[in-house]
Order: structure tokens, then sequence, then C-alpha cells
């Protein structure tokens, strides 16, 4: 029984946390300091107190004394003179001592109010001394002078028994004055040492306080600390499995369990990371060889299609040239048919190659003005542009570093289509604008064109997708499909601004340096899967 309620109340005090800890140490801790400081004042005040009453009661007493002792010596030679001799001169020592006497019992029973002992000696030694003055003090120096006194000699030694008591009287309260001194003293040296001991136990207990501190902020704070960091530090060096184990007080154990926790949760979500990992490599594998087979069909799509692609295109033309005519009409339809379908065909491979040659072809990043780049595109241009009589405009245009070929092609898409998309009957005007934002390059290309309706804005980025028939507008579809990989190629987005209604506005942004991207190699051995551009 007893050893469960130890149990208990180990679990209990190990179930503190550092905050209950602090409060009840500080607590015991000011409870005693509370009460040492109580003593050590009570001590300060004792020792006031006893050294008030030595220096302003006790020693004055004693001198005050001394003081009265001396002035009835004056009185009782004074008289005896004066009895012996008749000189009246002898009178005045008499008459001062009794003054004195006065002043001196009056002081003596000021300071010795609270003393009712004290003031007993005063009264036995003032009943004394005026048993003696009414005896022989008084009758004698009432005696006429000029002659010795009769009275003196009869009552000499009466006189000399009744100052003597006086003398005994005086002795007995010098005596018991010293002695209340002494012991004044005596009380005052106890209580300093007392004083004393009590502040060098404050003292210390203030140095063992600091200690057990120290010691349990080492023990119960730092330690359990510096083994989580410990261990902490082993698990960031790779070894997962290191169990986090919980000391310390209890929101310490709390934090170490959730950081076990956390490394629990790690350790499964990296083996989660590992498996998925292990599937990418191996969907890695697989998209390689997939890659490697698109890039063979690409050669064959780029080289051994263009042969016989070009053999029907050039035989049909020949056909065309040599029996136009000669045939019925639905004849020579077929055949513009057939020169039709195998030109557009051969355009959309140029166009093919051309999108899949975007960042793997043409990727040689240097500083290029964009303007001259675009000045370039236009005089490509220049032909549809004079057509058209298109007015083209733009800022000053930065320079970035970017592929020079890739911004060629941008600004030719952009402005071919905006001179190509433009109203029957009205001047296409085009104004090409940049503005930096932050961290990037905000480029818009505006026209007075046909425009773009909202729903299709994001629609007219997708490869072939088209808004209008072949006999409307020429092109196989692919333009802004390629703006777009080549803007997103350079870390910057494109889109189209529905706010703009008289015309199109395409605003795209560009980085000032494109991003960096991983190589095959990189991406084979980082594990993630990687896509090789078709050629």
């Amino acid at each position: 029984m007893a050893g469960n309620e130890q149990r208990a109340g180990r679990r209990g005090v190990s179930a503190w946390t550092t905050r209950q800890w602090l409060r009840i140490g500080m607590a015991g801790a000011l409870a005693v300091l509370a009460l040492l400081g109580v003593a050590g004042a009570w001590m300060l005040g004792r020792t006031a107190s006893i050294s008030q009453d030595l220096v302003d009661v006790k020693s004055p007493a004693v001198t005050t004394a001394i003081r009265l002792e001396s002035a009835l010596l004056n009185q009782e030679t004074g008289v005896r003179g004066y009895g012996l001799t008749g000189t009246a001169d002898f009178l005045a020592p008499y008459r001062q001592g009794r003054a004195e006497q006065a002043a001196d019992i009056a002081q003596l029973a000021k300071l010795l109010h609270d003393d009712s002992a004290g003031l007993r000696d005063v009264e036995a030694v003032r009943d004394a001394m005026e048993a003696w003055r009414a005896r022989i003090g008084g009758p004698v120096a009432a005696s006429p002078p000029g002659a010795p006194s009769a009275l003196a000699s009869e009552r000499a030694t009466e006189g000399k028994r009744a100052f003597d008591r006086v003398r005994s009287a005086v002795s007995d309260q010098q005596d018991h004055l010293r002695a209340e001194q002494t012991r004044a003293r005596a009380d005052l040296a106890d209580m300093m040492r007392r004083r004393n001991w009590v502040f060098a136990t404050i003292a210390l207990f203030i140095l063992i306080l600091a200690g057990l501190v120290f010691e349990g902020l080492r023990r119960g704070i730092n330690e359990p600390l510096e083994r989580l960091g410990t261990q902490a530090r082993i698990i960031t060096g790779g070894d997962f499995t290191h169990p986090i184990t919980a000391t310390g007080p209890a929101d310490l154990k709390r934090l170490s369990d959730e950081i076990d926790l956390m490394r629990r949760r790690l350790v499964h979500e990296l083996a989660f990371s590992e498996e998925a990992r292990r599937r990418l490599d191996a969907q890695s594998a697989d998209l390689q060889r997939s890659n490697t087979e698109l890039e063979q069909f690409a050669y064959v799509a780029s080289h051994d299609l263009q042969e016989p692609l070009r053999k029907v295109s050039s035989f049909t033309q020949l056909l065309k040239r040599r029996y136009g005519g000669q045939l019925d009409e639905r004849a020579d339809q077929y055949i513009d048919f057939a020169v039709d379908g195998a030109n557009r065909m051969q355009t959309l491979i140029n166009d093919l190659l051309e999108f899949s040659r975007v960042g793997r072809v043409h990727n040689t990043h240097q500083a290029v003005d964009l303007g001259r780049a675009l000045d370039r595109s236009l005089s490509s241009l220049s032909l549809s542009i004079e057509e058209a009589a298109a007015e083209i405009t733009h800022d000053p245009l930065p320079t970035l570093v970017a592929d020079a070929t890739q911004m060629g092609m941008l600004w030719q898409n952009l402005i071919g289509n905006a001179v190509k998309f433009r109203r029957p009957g009205i001047t296409p005007r085009i104004h090409v604008s940049a503005v930096r934002e932050d961290a990037l390059w905000r480029f818009t290309v505006t026209d007075n064109g046909i425009g773009i309706a909202p729903e299709y804005a994001d629609k007219v980025f997708v490869i072939f997708q088209r808004l209008h028939t072949k006999d409307a507008y020429s092109g196989s579809g692919i333009g802004l499909a390629m703006c777009k990989k080549i803007v997103e190629f350079h870390g910057g987005t494109i889109a189209v601004d529905p706010a703009h209604a008289d015309g199109t506005r395409i605003t795209f942004t560009l980085a000032p340096e494109p991003p960096e991207r991983p190589g095959p190699a990189e991406l084979a051995g980082s594990g993630a899967p990687q896509v090789v551009p078709v050629s």
C-alpha cells in the first residue's frame, strides 16, 4: 500500500510542467526568504532599540548618577566645613550641590520613567539625603556664621551615620545602573551576533538557492533540451529510425513525444516516397523508351515522310499543269483538292517540327534586345504588313537573357496573327508595350482586329485549335500554342486580356533570366520522370 502511494507520488511529481516546477520552487524560496527577512527585520529593530536604550537611557543614567553623587558630596563637604569654621564661603558648595541634586534627580526620574527599580533607587537616595539634610545639613547651614557650630560637633557621629546611608543608597543606585548598562551591552552584543547570523543565513540561503536554481535548470531543462537536440541532429543526419527519448518535465516530455511522432510520420512518408520514387524510376525508364520511339517517329516524319509528300505534291501539280482543262470540271476540282491537301500537310509537318524544337534545338540563352528582335520579325513579315497597310508601333523594349530564335518566333506569331485577323476595310493598328512588374516584365500586343470572344480565351492557346475555317483565315492553328510554349519556357505566362473589347490584347510576362531546367542526366538521377521533346 505504501509502495503504491510512493509510486503515485512520483508519477504526480513527474507530471509537473516546467511552469509548475518554477512556481513551486519560487513560492518555497520566497516563503523562506520572507521568514528570514522578517527575522532579520526584527533583529535589526531589536538591535536599534537596545542600542537606543543604551545610548539614550542607560549610559546617561550612570553619568547622571555619578553627577548626583558629586552634588551630594559637595553638600556634605560644604556643611562640614561651615560647621567647623563658621565661614560663610563653605555654604556655596552646599547650595550649589542642592541645585545640582534637584536637577540630577529630575533627570534620573525622566530617564528611568519606565524602570520601577531605578525609580525606587532614586527615591532611596533622595530620602536618605533628605534625612541627612533634616538632621544635619539644614540645621548646621542655618547656624550663624563667624564661629564654629556647636550643633555640628554634637551631631558629628549622627551626621556621619546619616551620610553613610546616603553613600550606601548612591552606591546601590550606581551598582544597579551599571548592572543595567552592562546587561544592555551584553544584550546588544548578543542581538548583533544573532543579527549577523540571520543575515549570514540569508546570504547562504541565497547562494544555495542560486545553486539549486542553476542545478535545477541544468537537470530539468538544459540537459533534456541538449539530449533532445542531440537526438534531433542524429535524425537530421539521416538516421530516421533513431527514437526520441522523453525526459525532463512534463511539457518537455510532451515536446519530445511530438517530435518523435513527427519522426515516425516522416519515416512513414519517406517509405511512401521511396516507393513512389521506385515507381517513378520505372515510369521514367518507360518514358525514355517511349521518347526514343517518338524521336524516331519524328525523324521519320521530318525526313522520310517529307520525300513522298513532296512527290505527291509535285506530281499532282504536274498533273494539273498537263491535264488541266483537258478533263471535265470535276476532275480539275479533284486535282485542286489534292494539291491543296498536299501543301497543307507539308505546312502542318513543318509547323509541328518547329513546335517540337522549342526548348530543345533553339536553347541558346544570351542577352537579347527585344526591340531589335521585333524589328527583324517585322522585316520577315514586311510583305503581309505592306499588303494590309498595317501600322505597327512599340514602346522601348528591354534586353533580356533569352533564346534569340525563340524571341523572333514569338514576335512573328503574335504580330502575324494581329495582321492576319484584321477587320475588313479598317487599317490594322498594332502596338507593343513593356512594363516592369516586380521581378518580371509584362508585355502587351494590342490590335484593333476582329477580337477573341471571352469563352475562347484559353482555347486559342491549345495546339490545332481554330476559331475560323481555313477558307476564312489560313494557318495550322499552332501559332499561339507555340507562343505559349516559348513564354512558359522562359519562366512567364501568356493570356488574352478579356477587359479589352476593341480588338485583341495578348499579355505575357518574361523573366530577366529564364529558369534553370535540369538536363536528362539530372532528371534520371533525381528519380523524376523526364520527357524528351520530339524532333
